[in-house]
């Protein structure tokens, strides 16, 4: 059974507390131990409604405030598949959060309050959503109980939002429109009885359907060799193999491969995944690779296929950057930049562009990027980093800008 991988986006008060709570509740994920203390917590705060939401704020701090701030991943499955939701803060002080929860999923679920409309939240989270290349958007319009489930409302919504999705959205992306109300399980796992005019799927109708391929597979082929396997035992006294995950690609026994940085070139002897031989393996893939020939490979060394021509070696670059850090990004400051398992230092040479993301606009010849902000930069690191472009290889082509003197992650990039 395969697992779907959700995030939640929105802007504060939108619902998607509630949206999760509902989806759980609906699709008896709930046990009845839970639903009980539910009920109870719901009769102490004067309400007459079950609040679903209570499931997913587990902060103190989310309670009070009636926010979320911390990233959870809720799990739930269907007869169909299992579901992991990152719930993330809708709040733009907390992008950060949005943006490390998404960063793995392949749906998004934005939420748009029927009443208040489209606001900048949903500007910032449509372009986060194409920026970490997710491949399917469903926008859920929320609380249309509040607005006496007009279908002129929804449209008018639908409508405004639609140059907006023109401007952000990249080939292959699916954006679907929905009708809901959390709140009541209108249009959540049953169609909604209060809105007839809608002859769409429901969420989880929408979440069951959707099928996506996986690129990864097809992408070049990127070995990142995590340990160096010597047992140095005497039934493998000679073994050395090169343990890691296959993050793209596909690898045969026989294949010719290259090492990088140091270019050399041996022959895959075998496959092994746990006391298995394969023929071959595939993006996701946990193995140990043996080669055919001693080489000098250490951890931190990829792995590509030999009869690619143009294997990644990037020292200058430009990149698209989410600033996450209260301190500006400004020209001519370094960082660590990491990529993978590998570290070296990163110096920021020009911010070519910011991007106004309620406008889709861009800025040039910028100075700074202030926290939450998004734009181009070009940098250029100390060593050579084997990324690829971010469009076209997810799995190689992000990395994260740390503060080399606090520690602390203040940008997440994409190669251009």
């Amino acid at each position: 059974m395969d697992i779907l991988r959700i995030a939640t986006a929105g802007s504060v008060d939108d619902g998607k507390s509630t949206l999760i709570g509902r989806l759980l509740y609906e699709t008896n994920s709930i046990t009845k131990d839970k639903i009980e203390a539910l009920e109870s917590a719901s009769k102490r705060k004067g309400l007459d409604f079950l609040d679903l939401s209570l499931l997913t704020d587990g902060l103190i701090a989310e309670r009070e405030q009636g926010i979320t701030i911390d990233v959870a991943n809720i799990y739930f499955s269907t007869p169909t598949r299992k579901y992991i939701i990152a719930d993330t803060p809708g709040h733009v002080e907390y992008t950060r959060n949005m943006v490390t929860g998404a960063s793995n999923a392949k749906v998004s679920l934005i939420l748009v309050d029927a009443r208040q409309g489209v606001v900048e939240q949903t500007a910032r989270h449509l372009s986060i959503a194409a920026m970490l290349r997710i491949p399917k958007v469903i926008i859920c319009v929320n609380k249309m109980d509040l607005v006496q489930y007009q279908e002129s409302t929804f449209n008018a919504i639908k409508d405004s939002l639609s140059e907006l999705v023109a401007q952000t959205t990249f080939e292959g992306q699916e954006i679907s429109f929905l009708p809901i109300s959390s709140l009541y399980g209108q249009n959540i796992t049953q169609k909604a009885s209060e809105m007839p005019w809608f002859n769409g799927n429901t969420l989880l109708g929408e979440l069951e359907a959707f099928e996506y391929a996986s690129t990864l597979a097809h992408a070049p082929a990127r070995f990142p060799v995590q340990f160096v396997v010597r047992p140095m035992t005497e039934a493998y006294h000679d073994f050395r193999g090169y343990a890691g995950k296959i993050s793209s690609g596909t690898f045969k026994v026989g294949d010719a491969i290259r090492v990088l940085p140091t270019g050399q070139e041996s022959t895959i002897a075998t496959i092994e995944k746990f006391e298995s031989k394969l023929d071959q393996a595939i993006a996701g893939d946990s193995v140990t690779i043996t080669l055919s020939t001693d080489v000098d490979i250490s951890r931190g060394n990829t792995l590509v296929l030999a009869s690619e021509e143009n294997a990644p070696a990037l020292k200058d670059f430009s990149a698209q950057v989410c600033w996450l850090d209260h301190t500006a990004l400004s020209p001519g400051k370094t960082y660590l930049l990491q990529h993978g398992i590998n570290t070296t230092k990163a110096k920021i040479s020009q911010i070519t562009e910011r991007l106004d993301v309620a406008t889709q606009t861009s800025t040039q010849g910028v100075d700074t990027l202030k926290l939450n902000e998004i734009g181009t930069i070009a940098l250029r690191t100390a060593q050579p980093i084997s990324a690829d472009q971010y469009a076209a290889n997810p799995a190689n082509g992000a990395f994260i800008l740390i503060d080399e003197f606090s520690n602390s992650t203040v940008g997440v990039g994409f190669v251009k």
